[in-house]
């Protein structure tokens, strides 16, 4: 787009712009403040074994301490740990600025071509916006409801801080080309290193800027427009190997569901740009997983798709001479989707080979164009017009602002979530597991979370991770112990290094008469897996608690757990329990139930633990029976715990109330022997 002169943002005093700008995104992210963690939240925000200083080291230095080697993501999480712990108010609301200060770096950005340029015998006539693009382009950014994905979920704060620091590159990198200090280019080159270690999509950072130059110039000179950027691509291309290394050898992205042809693959490169420009222009049914298309299937009928790539991409070079605009944002969309288009193997396309979220960078180029062909068509309007077609501008804006706040409610929590993303997309077998995930946190609905994890599987039968879920769902009934295992066997079959499958059969091993020796293999392979597991290392010291012998070396793993994870709760149980059984041990023991209740009061496990032995000590028997009405309180159908009130009851003479407890136990397990043998001497002793 070329015209006289581009109106600075002056015309719209500063602090107005920006208060607009905030207004409209919190408008937007209103109801994601309180929003919970979702789905891999917990693995970005900073675990207890890398939140102390030793652990930030970790986070640069070790490639297996965080998900992604992202070190600066997982530092800036480390400084927000420190700062508001696990609320996640803090994390939203960081997210939200964040992707408020990026909208108005892109008005900075744009603003900053509009200054004149030195024409001189490498450049041709320079090319300029049209008055006012700079602010419709950052509000057209701020309220449009395909960024919500990136913003509303916390881990994507990979995004929105990524793209602040990829804008700032810009912005000081432009101010480099205009005057060439060397300041100017060391900030752009920090900026960017920054912007490469929060994601490497930013790799695309100096193809995109060469793009610009072209654009704003007219031509690419060698020496002054590609040279400086040599070290940019350099690293780039580093940053994005390693980064599709880590993908395939750490995080998974190799296998079956990625076995696809160079042809097919070319031809989802040729899809996925048109799906994507479809949710830009008609934001309509965002779904957090779409639908996963099947390649090998519908490929050959992409074709047109990827036909018509190339056909616009040729058009747009036709038409340059009179207008290098549009080619310029094609080309900056095109190839800041580069490393999505399927070339490259990433986790998500297990799923879907679409997310929102992989267009939160390349989107820019699409605003801009938009909202210069919007500002260009308002400055032609008569002048009586103008009001009307701004006004018609503030209608966009509000309409995709209520879209943007609509979408954003359905990150609330996890269940809202998953519930909105199989209500659009019901054959989502993620969505199935993931929803099973949230239900099975409360008791009473695992039954409906049993149903969800066997939706997922007759979808997927190959999902190790349901079966290891569905496993978890079983174990917590009464005589679904052997299912249980058979789960977590299945698991394990399809993917021998899972390593919370080694955990969970290990932990259902040890709920077995003489498992111990097999759950004690378990433990030791999931530490073999993962040395920095505490959940492995408390397993292991459950089983090693049960074998003769090996008690010793049971409270050192029990230690080590809580090294790792010093708000472990089931760790200070399970050590609880360990140490009661030794003499003279339990006032320690005492004092971990204690600690567990504290960084875990709804645990009715604990509750009923803690329970057990205080029965057995003089005068803490009323303290005995408070403790076993919260386990039944949090979960009333726990039938160890229905058993064993009512022998407290007994023994308090309260014969009535133990009955009723013991016949509620025998209801919940008919096997439960314990409970039959407590009403037989029950009534026996009602007899004499």
């Amino acid at each position: 787009m070329s015209v006289q002169s581009a109106a600075p943002i002056r015309r719209f005093p500063p602090w107005a712009f920006a208060g607009l700008i905030l207004g409209l995104v919190l408008a937007c992210y209103w109801p994601a403040l309180h929003g919970d963690l979702v789905w891999d939240d917990a693995a970005h925000v900073t675990r207890p074994d890398l939140r102390p200083v030793a652990g930030l080291v970790r986070i640069w230095t070790d490639l297996h301490a965080t998900q992604q080697y992202y070190p600066v993501l997982h530092t800036a999480f480390w400084i927000e740990h420190r700062l508001w712990g696990d609320a996640t108010l803090g994390y939203h609301l960081i997210n939200v600025l964040f992707h408020g200060l990026s909208c108005g770096l892109l008005a900075l950005v744009l603003q900053r071509l509009g200054r004149p340029i030195p024409v001189g015998p490498e450049r041709l006539r320079p090319a300029v916006l049209p008055p006012g693009t700079p602010c419709l382009a950052a509000a057209l950014f701020a309220v449009h409801p395909v960024c919500v994905e990136s913003v509303a979920w916390i881990s994507e704060q990979k995004n929105t801080l990524s793209l602040l620091f990829y804008l700032l590159a810009a912005w000081a990198y432009l101010d480099f080309d205009a005057a060439r200090r060397p300041s100017s280019y060391a900030r752009a080159l920090a900026f960017f290193l920054l912007a490469l270690g929060t994601k490497s999509v930013t790799a695309t950072l100096p193809a995109a800027l060469l793009v610009i130059l072209w654009w704003r110039n007219g031509r690419l000179s060698l020496r002054r427009d590609a040279g400086p950027l040599v070290p940019w691509f350099l690293l780039a291309a580093a940053a994005g190997l390693g980064t599709a290394w880590v993908e395939r050898k750490l995080i998974g992205a190799e296998g079956a569901s990625f076995d696809l042809s160079a042809g097919q693959r070319l031809l989802l490169a040729g899809r996925i740009p048109w799906f994507y420009l479809g949710k830009l222009v008609w934001p309509a049914n965002l779904i957090f997983i779409y639908p996963r298309w099947d390649v090998p299937a519908t490929a050959i009928r992409w074709l047109p798709y990827l036909g018509a790539t190339g056909a616009v991409t040729l058009a747009l070079w036709l038409v340059r001479p009179w207008s290098r605009g549009p080619l310029a944002a094609w080309l900056f969309f095109i190839g800041t989707l580069f490393p999505a288009l399927g070339f490259f193997n990433v986790y998500p396309f297990r799923f879907s080979y679409v997310a929102d979220h992989f267009q939160y960078h390349a989107s820019l180029g699409f605003f801009v164009l938009a909202a210069a062909g919007l500002a260009l068509a308002l400055n032609r309007l008569p002048s009586r017009a103008r009001p009307a077609g701004r006004i018609a501008c503030g209608l966009l804006l509000a309409g995709l602002a209520f879209a943007a706040n609509r979408q954003s409610q359905a990150y609330r929590n996890g269940e809202a979530l998953y519930r909105t993303t199989l209500a659009r997309n019901p054959a989502c077998w993620m969505a199935h597991n993931n929803l099973a995930v949230e239900l099975a946190k409360a008791p009473k609905r695992v039954p409906e979370a049993i149903a969800h994890y066997e939706e997922a599987l007759r979808l997927k039968p190959d999902y190790a991770e349901a079966h290891n879920n569905y496993g978890n769902s079983l174990a917590l009934l009464a005589g679904r112990g052997s299912e249980a295992r058979a789960q977590f066997e299945q698991a394990l079959r399809l993917d021998p290094g899972f390593v919370e499958a080694h955990v969970n059969l290990a932990n259902a091993l040890n709920n077995l008469p003489g498992g111990a020796p097999e759950a004690a293999v378990h433990g030791e392979q999931a530490l073999r897996l993962d040395p920095n597991s505490a959940e492995a290392h408390c397993v292991l010291a459950n089983a090693l608690a049960n074998l003769p012998g090996r008690l010793s070396d049971a409270l050192a793993h029990y230690a080590e757990a809580l090294r790792l994870n010093p708000g472990f709760a089931e760790a200070h149980v399970d050590l609880a329990n360990a140490l009661a059984a030794l003499p003279g041990r339990l006032p320690e023991a005492l004092a971990h139930y204690e600690q567990a209740l504290r960084l875990a009061p709804d645990s009715a496990r604990t509750h009923y633990d803690l329970a057990c032995q205080l029965a057995n000590l003089p005068g803490r028997q009323s303290d005995a029976i408070a403790h076993y009405e919260d386990a039944l309180r949090l979960n009333p159908d726990y039938a160890k715990a229905h058993n064993n009130l009512g022998i407290v009851y007994a023994q308090q003479g309260r014969l009535e109330d133990a009955r009723k407890h013991w016949e509620r136990a025998l209801e919940l397990d008919p096997s439960y022997d314990d409970a039959r043998r407590n009403l037989r001497l029950l009534q026996q002793l009602k007899k004499n």
